[in-house]
C-alpha cells in the first residue's frame, strides 16, 4: 500500500491508458478513471474526501464558459456554407483558373482546402467535400492516385490550424489564454504550411510532370466567344484589388488613427493582412456588381465567375477574423456573426432549406456535445490527478530532461506525435495539454507559441497511417471498386487503401518540418501578437502616494473621505518628516505616553490600533 500511495499519480496515469486500451469512449474513460482513483485515493488517505466536493463547482464552471460558445457557432457557419454547395462551386471555379497549369487541380484543392478551413473549421467536412468533388476529376485527367489522395487529406487538415479553427479555441481554453491571441499567433504558420504544400506540388510539376497533368482544352468550360480564356480581365481586377489591399496595409496606422480618434503607431501584421484583404476583395465585388448591373461587359465570364464565387466567402472570413483581430468582437460574437452571415449567403444563393438547416443543426449539436462530454470527463480526471500532486510528478519528470527548454520541446513534440496515432486532437487537448502547460510556463515558454506549436503537431493525428482520421474520411468516399467515369465513359481503377497511406506520408513530413521551423523561429508566432504592456508597480505606488500628499498650506486629505481638522505640527527628532502631534499635554502627564510615530509615507490603521491596545490605561 505504501508503494501505491507514494506513486499514486503515475499509477493513475497508467490506469487511464488501460481504460483507453480497453476500447471505452474517451469521455467515459476519463470520467470513470477519475472517479475510481478518487475513491481509492480517499480510502488510502492520499487526499481528503472534501476534494470530491469541488467537482460540482468545476462542472458548473464548464457550463458557464463563454469561450466554448464559439465552438457551435463556427461549426454551424462551416456546415451551412459547405452544405449549401459552396465547396463544389469553389473547386469547380478554382480548378478552371489553375487548370491550364501542370498540377493546377492539386493547387486548386490546396487553395480551396485553405478557404474551407477558414470557413468550416471542421476537418471531416473539408476532406469529405473535396474527396467527393475533386477526387473523381483528378483521377479522370490522369493524376497520380497517391498524390491525389495525399493532397486532399492534407488540405482538409488545414482546418486544424487556420483560424477560426476549433482546436485553437479548445487550446486557448486549456492554456488560459485569449482565443483572439491564439488566432493571431496561428494565422501566419497556417498559411506558411499551405505554402509548403504548394511548393511540393510545384516541385512535382517540374520534376515529375506525368503525375500532375494540366487540364485538356475540352475540359475548360469558361471560355469567351472568341475562344480566349478571359484571363486578362481576371488579372486586371486581381491587380486592382491587390493595389487597394497594399495601400490599406501601408496606411493601416492612419486608418486606425482616423477610426479611433487618437494616434495609433503600431498595428499587428496579421491584423493588417486581414483588414487590407477585406478592403481589396470588397472593391472587386463592387466592380463586378456594377459591371453586371449596368451590363458594361468589362469582365470576362471567368473573371465574373471567380468574383461572385470566391469573394462572398472570402469577405465573410475577413469580416469575422477582422472584427476579432481588431477587438471589435470576441471570438464568440465573431462566430455568431459568421453563422448568421452563412445563413444569409445560403438564402441569397437560393440553397437554404429546412432540411439543410436541420442537418446542419443536428451535426453541430453532436459535435458540441462530443466536445462537452470529453471536457467533463477530463475535468473529473484532472481534479483527482491534481489532488494527488500529479502536476508535480509531471513537472519533475519533464524538467529533469536534458537540454533545458529545447529538450523539453523536443520530448513533448515526440510524445504528441506518437500519442496522435491513437488519440485525436480533442482528446490530446483535454488530456495532455493541461499537464504540459504549467511546466512550459515555469520554463518561461510563451504559451501562445506553445499552443500553436502543439496544434501544428496535432495536425499529424489526422494523417498518420494507418489511424489518421482524414485517411478514414477519404477512404469512405474514394472508389473501392472499378467504375465507369460519367464524362469520359472510361473504366476507372479504384483507389486502394495503401495508395491513400503512401500519399499521406510526404505531407506528414511537411507538417513535421513546419514543427521544426516553429521551434527554430518562434517569432513567426509571437511577432504577430500585441506587444505586452509592462507595468511597474513601484512607480504606480509612488504616484498614488504623491497624489495623497497635501498641497502646501492645505490640510491633509482624509483617505476615508472625511475632512481632517487642522492641527499644529511638531518636528520629531530623527524622523524623515513631520508628523501630526496631539494637543500639548500638561506637565504632570506621565512619561510613558507613546511618542507620535514618524511618518513613513504609508498608512497602517491595523498597526495603529494594535499599538493603542498595547498602551496601558492612564490613571487620572
Amino acid at each position: 500500500m505504501e508503494f501505491i500511495v507514494a506513486n499514486f499519480a503515475p499509477i493513475m496515469f497508467a490506469g487511464l491508458i488501460c481504460f483507453l486500451l480497453l476500447g471505452f469512449p474517451v469521455a467515459f474513460s476519463l470520467g470513470a478513471c477519475g472517479l475510481f482513483f478518487g475513491l481509492v485515493g480517499i480510502e488510502l488517505g492520499v487526499f481528503q474526501a472534501s476534494v470530491m466536493a469541488w467537482l460540482p463547482q468545476r462542472l458548473i464552471g464548464i457550463m458557464a464558459n463563454d469561450t466554448l460558445l464559439a465552438v457551435p457557432f463556427f461549426t454551424l457557419m462551416g456546415l451551412i456554407l459547405e452544405r449549401s454547395g459552396m465547396a463544389e462551386d469553389l473547386l469547380d471555379t478554382v480548378g478552371q483558373v489553375f487548370g491550364p497549369m501542370r498540377g493546377g487541380l492539386a493547387l486548386a484543392v490546396i487553395f480551396v482546402g485553405a478557404l474551407l478551413a477558414a470557413t468550416t473549421g471542421v476537418v471531416a467536412a473539408s476532406v469529405i467535400s473535396m474527396g467527393l468533388i475533386s477526387l473523381p476529376i483528378m483521377l479522370r485527367y490522369g493524376y497520380d492516385r497517391r498524390l491525389a489522395s495525399g493532397v486532399i487529406a492534407a488540405s482538409g487538415t488545414l482546418a486544424q490550424i487556420i483560424p477560426p479553427s476549433l482546436v485553437l479555441i479548445i487550446m486557448a481554453d486549456q492554456l488560459g489564454k485569449s482565443v483572439g491571441d491564439m488566432y493571431k499567433g496561428a494565422f501566419l504558420p497556417g498559411f506558411m504550411l499551405m505554402g509548403m504544400y504548394v511548393l511540393y506540388v510545384v516541385f512535382l510539376a517540374i520534376f515529375k510532370p506525368a503525375q500532375v497533368p494540366a487540364l485538356p482544352p475540352e475540359a475548360r468550360t469558361f471560355r469567351e466567344p472568341n475562344g480566349g480564356g478571359g484571363y486578362a480581365s481576371l488579372v486586371g481586377i486581381t491587380a486592382l484589388s491587390a493595389v487597394v489591399a497594399v495601400f490599406l496595409a501601408r496606411n493601416m496606422e492612419t486608418v486606425h488613427t482616423w477610426f479611433q480618434g487618437e494616434p495609433v503607431t503600431f498595428v499587428a501584421t496579421d491584423e493588417k493582412v486581414v483588414v487590407a484583404m477585406c478592403g481589396g476583395v470588397f472593391v472587386a465585388l463592387v466592380i463586378a456588381l456594377i459591371n453586371k448591373g449596368l451590363k458594361l461587359n468589362l469582365l470576362s465570364r471567368l473573371a465574373e465567375r471567380v468574383t461572385f464565387v470566391l469573394i462572398p466567402p472570402l469577405l465573410l472570413i475577413f469580416l469575422v477574423l477582422g472584427t476579432i483581430f481588431l477587438g471589435v468582437a470576441t471570438p464568440t460574437e465573431g462566430g455568431a456573426m459568421g453563422a448568421m452571415g452563412a445563413l444569409i449567403m445560403a438564402w441569397v444563393r437560393r440553397r437554404m432549406s429546412f432540411s439543410l438547416l436541420k442537418q446542419a443543426l443536428g451535426s453541430t449539436t453532436r459535435l458540441s456535445s462530443f466536445v462537452m462530454f470529453i471536457l467533463i470527463g477530463a475535468t473529473v480526471f484532472s481534479l483527482v490527478f491534481q489532488a494527488a500532486d500529479g502536476p508535480i510528478w509531471v513537472e519533475h519528470l519533464l524538467t529533469s530532461l536534458p537540454g533545458g527548454p529545447v529538450g523539453f520541446l523536443i520530448a513533448v513534440n515526440v510524445l504528441i506525435f506518437f500519442l496522435a496515432f491513437f488519440l485525436d486532437y480533442f482528446e490530446l487537448s483535454f488530456i495532455v495539454v493541461p499537464l504540459l502547460a504549467p511546466v512550459a510556463h515555469k520554463m518561461g515558454i510563451d504559451l501562445i507559441w506553445f499552443g500553436v506549436l502543439l496544434a501544428v503537431n496535432m495536425q499529424t493525428s489526422f494523417m498518420h497511417p494507418p489511424f489518421g482520421f482524414a485517411l478514414f474520411f477519404l477512404r469512405s468516399v474514394a472508389p473501392e471498386k472499378q467504375y465507369v467515369d460519367r464524362v469520359t465513359q472510361k473504366v476507372m481503377e479504384p483507389v486502394t487503401t495503401m495508395q491513400i497511406y503512401k500519399g499521406a506520408i510526404p505531407f506528414v513530413l511537411i507538417q513535421l518540418t513546419m514543427v521544426g521551423v516553429l521551434i527554430a523561429f518562434p517569432q513567426i508566432v509571437t511577432g504577430s501578437l500585441d506587444k505586452e504592456v509592462k507595468v511597474n508597480l513601484d512607480d504606480i505606488g509612488a504616484q498614488m502616494r504623491d497624489s495623497l500628499k497635501p498641497e502646501e498650506g492645505q490640510p491633509a486629505a482624509d483617505p476615508y473621505g472625511g475632512a481632517e481638522e487642522s492641527e499644529p505640527k511638531v518636528e520629531v527628532p530623527g524622523a524623515e518628516g513631520a508628523a501630526p502631534a496631539a494637543p500639548a499635554a500638561p506637565a504632570a502627564a506621565p512619561s510613558s505616553a507613546p511618542e507620535p510615530a514618524a511618518e513613513t509615507g504609508e498608512s497602517d490603521p491595523m498597526k495603529a490600533m494594535q499599538d493603542a491596545l498595547k498602551t496601558p490605561p492612564q490613571k487620572p
